[in-house]
């Protein structure tokens, strides 16, 4: 059975994450793929990980103190925009993950915005690693949501191929928008 999007990008993060690496999650969420990075990193990796929304936070930390992971990650009470306040400098970036949207069984007002998403992407270009990778799963069926679609895909396209190779995965016979996963990964 084809894996769904999120599926295949935590397929696509285990193919390149070694143990040591330093990885953002960039929009934290419940901590599931904060958790699951932090696995990947092992001890000597770490974990960045950014929301703007505080239940985000609490839910992500006691997830992973429950798993014992919460000392390999810094979680960041903040928008991803704001990355290169708080990556360090000469680090190189392994990996990053986004869900676009808003925070499952929370207020459905907050969501991503494009000028945010593009904003951190721009950022993380310039330190990200070779063979490093972007991941972005898109659900965009809520308001605003297809705009940030329509933007995340319309810079996707911009990229040079001498530099970055970037592709779509996707259902398209499934109804209710099924997320769209963008992989941007550097030559």
């Amino acid at each position: 059975m084809l894996p769904t999007a999120l599926t295949y990008s935590h397929q696509l993060a285990k193919e390149i994450i070694l143990s040591g690496d330093c990885v953002v999650d960039a929009t934290m969420g419940n901590g599931h793929d904060t958790a699951f990075l932090a696995q990947l990193v092992g001890p000597t990796g770490h974990v960045f990980a950014f929301d703007v929304q505080k239940p985000a936070l609490i839910a992500t930390e006691q997830r992973l103190l429950a798993a014992d992971l919460l000392d390999r990650t810094t979680l960041i009470h903040d928008g991803h925009e704001q990355f290169t306040q708080y990556f360090p400098k000469q680090t190189a970036l392994k990996l990053a993950i986004f869900n676009l949207g808003y925070l499952p069984s929370s207020d459905k007002q907050i969501i991503t915005h494009s000028e945010h998403t593009l904003a951190a992407i721009q950022q993380m270009l310039p330190v990200l690693a070779k063979r490093g990778r972007i991941l972005l799963v898109a659900y965009y069926g809520h308001p605003g949501g297809q705009e940030e679609l329509d933007h995340v895909q319309a810079f996707c396209q911009t990229l040079p191929q001498e530099e970055y190779q970037v592709m779509t995965y996707q259902f398209i016979n499934q109804r209710n928008a099924p997320p769209i996963l963008f992989c941007i990964e550097k030559k």
